[in-house]
């Protein structure tokens, strides 16, 4: 019989696209980046273009935006069985293939309802995620998972970045193009880039991954995650552990938070500096930019403390970063000059991936059987968290310096349940044996 890991990458070949193992890393983080891309594509044109076309106020604004969150929680959950039950690769063809519909035919909305609606659908396409980090799981062994899927992750993530920067450009450029009838009308054309782009990653991922180093789960019954006897399904056999629901906090303090500002960053820069759309786009890309490296150093390092002190190590790094991400949040709150507050959403930008980063480090060793029910449960918390950050800027009324200076305290305080985590003797054991073996092979 095949290890479970001999056919899993022990070391990840960045430039290389001849094994499965490296086309399916580069195809899961590029589908997830447009798949986050076309997910807040509405976010940096909305209060000067969407907003004033449609005749949307503040609160429908935040609310659109809790919606296309809250949305994704049910996805993600679903995504995840989904995976387990016809593979990650049909799972992503579906989701793109619907996302570019939802996407482009979010251009067609012509009042609040019609709005909402489409933001609804469009925020299913968030659970891309999850495939994005059960598919690198199955295809890289222990010594590397954590990197991989922080990197697929990370770079993935930059698409709420990039996002932010080059939709006001893209919409611009409809309107030159005589595309668009107005300035408030250029954003219609302008969600049909997106939505192309996904049909065309749909048709490559289809045609170069398959759903773990072997082949398809169609193919290879014996490789499709099995339920244990007396069980009652992969979803409960995670939802019963502990430790998925604290991830699940974690997640929401910390991926929760960044969705969070992604959203409300080119508002606030706006809104506090008086920035144009453009100027406050490029300055609020930057804090989705840091994930061209930031998650990637997290899931890396927590593979490092693995190999000195096992999954403890793992747990115990995401700790950390987690309470260095609700301190850096809170000095970011305090800042009153334009240069001090890039300077520390810098900081905070690092911490807060890096600890996106390790909770994906720790994911993959939870329960193997059920990798899929955990990725997801673990992913909607992150949705979860940004719901609730969302609801409450929307229901105190308070500016959004002093909501960030109260999600400081919040997140240091969840950073600390992580130290619950524990892993019996014998999951150690078994960790450490994989981790060397694999490290013996790369």
């Amino acid at each position: 019989m095949i290890s479970p890991h001999a056919t899993r990458a022990t070391r990840i070949d960045l430039f290389s696209l001849k094994t499965v193992h490296m086309r399916t890393f580069h195809l899961s983080w590029f589908a997830f980046f447009l798949c986050f891309f076309g997910w807040f594509a509405h976010a940096p044109l909305l209060p000067a273009t969407i907003g004033p076309d449609l005749g949307l106020s503040e609160q429908q604004k935040i609310s659109a935006f809790i919606g296309s969150v809250a949305i994704t929680i049910g996805a993600r959950l679903l995504i995840g069985v989904l995976c387990d039950r016809i593979g990650p690769r049909r799972s992503y063809v579906m989701l793109l293939v619907f996302g570019a519909i939802v996407v482009a035919g979010s251009s067609l909305a012509y009042d609040w309802p019609t709005y909402f609606l489409s933001r609804l659908c469009i925020g299913v396409i968030g659970a891309s995620f999850v495939i994005t980090q059960y598919h690198t799981s199955v295809m890289f062994a222990p010594n590397c998972v954590g990197i991989a899927n922080a990197t697929t992750a990370g770079w993935g993530n930059l698409g709420g970045g990039v996002t932010q920067a080059v939709m006001p450009m893209v919409a611009a450029a409809m309107l030159t193009l005589g595309l668009a009838e107005s300035e408030l009308t250029k954003w219609r054309p302008a969600m049909f880039a997106p939505a192309i782009l996904m049909l065309v990653v749909a048709a490559l991922y289809w045609k170069y991954t398959t759903d773990c180093p072997e082949g398809n789960y169609e193919d290879l019954p014996d490789r499709r995650p099995r339920r244990k006897q007396g069980e009652s399904g992969w979803f409960m056999s995670a939802a019963s552990d502990y430790r998925v629901w604290v991830l699940f906090a974690m997640y929401g303090g910390c991926f929760g938070m960044e969705l969070f500002v992604d959203d409300r960053a080119a508002a606030y820069f706006q809104g506090r500096f008086g920035m144009a759309e453009t100027t406050a786009g490029f300055v609020a890309a930057l804090f989705g930019l840091m994930n061209l490296f930031a998650r990637t150093l997290g899931g890396w390092l927590g593979d490092k403390f693995a190999a000195t002190s096992g999954l403890t190590g793992r747990v115990r790094w995401l700790v950390f970063v987690m309470v260095a991400e609700g301190l850096t949040l809170l000095l970011f709150s305090r800042m009153e000059t334009v240069a001090l507050t890039i300077v520390t959403m810098l900081l905070f930008s690092l911490c807060v991936q890096m600890a996106c980063g390790a909770t994906y480090s720790v994911v993959p060793f939870i329960n193997r059987q059920s990798l899929g029910a955990v990725s997801g449960i673990v992913g909607a918390g992150g949705n979860v968290g940004a719901v609730i950050y969302a609801q409450f800027l929307l229901r105190s009324g308070m500016p959004l310096e002093t909501v960030f200076f109260y999600f400081g305290w919040i997140v240091v305080t969840v950073g600390f349940l992580g130290m619950a985590i524990r892993f019996s003797t014998e999951a150690e054991q078994r960790a450490k044996l994989e981790f060397q073996a694999a490290a013996t092979q790369s």
